[in-house]
């Protein structure tokens, strides 16, 4: 089953840092739209980044514009989310996943597919 495999999230302090990897397990990207989702304990997957096959364009939610950085290495196959000055707000399971159905937004759950188990946060004194 190809599937994205999440790592790099943890326990982290108020106004902590984390970065968070994103890397395929059996399959290689289609360069398509790449994003990060955040799912809170009983809601739904919230888009939070995403970014082009290229690199060249990414948006973020209004939530975490100015915080959070996404960023990929093909050479590596990932896609990395750098996530500063973190809140309780930030809490939560990220997952990522690829867009093979092209939507009129990457920040949605329409279209995307592979998404891994995810990696969680939690943040807390």
């Amino acid at each position: 089953q190809w599937q994205f495999v999440e790592s790099g999230g943890g326990l982290v302090r108020p106004g902590g840092s984390l970065r968070l990897s994103c890397t395929p397990s059996g399959f290689t990207t289609n360069y398509y739209y790449i994003g990060w989702f955040r799912q809170a304990p009983g809601k739904e997957h919230e888009g939070i980044a995403c970014i082009s096959g290229t690199g060249t364009n990414t948006y973020d939610a209004e939530s975490v514009k100015g915080r959070f950085t996404i960023s990929r290495d093909d050479a590596n196959n990932t896609v990395y989310l750098q996530m500063n000055n973190l809140s309780s707000e930030d809490a939560g399971v990220y997952s990522c996943a690829e867009e093979t159905t092209v939507s009129s937004s990457c920040l949605t759950t329409y279209g995307m597919e592979y998404w891994g188990k995810g990696t969680k946060i939690t943040v807390s004194a």
